[in-house]
């Protein structure tokens, strides 16, 4: 458990630094992150991927976090 949030917490940075300008701040991002985590994780399961190792969970979880800050930005426009 304990390492699923170290992940999240770093997926969020990195998904922050990704999309610079777009984020809500850094304990937004991390928080984010973390959410982003199983967002990640269920959306690559359903295309039949699935993440083996800290590095493929890593890019699982930033995948995540990228996503729920796209739609963050979609719904902040609207």
């Amino acid at each position: 458990m304990i390492g699923f949030l170290l992940i999240g917490l770093i997926a969020g940075w990195l998904a922050g630094r990704m999309m610079r300008g777009q984020g809500f701040g850094l304990l937004g991002n991390l928080v984010l992150g973390m959410v982003g985590a199983f967002v990640g994780g269920f959306a690559l399961r359903m295309i039949g991927f699935h993440a083996a190792g800290l590095i493929a969970e890593l890019i699982t979880a930033t995948i995540g976090a990228v996503m729920l800050l796209v739609l963050g930005r979609v719904l902040k426009q609207a």
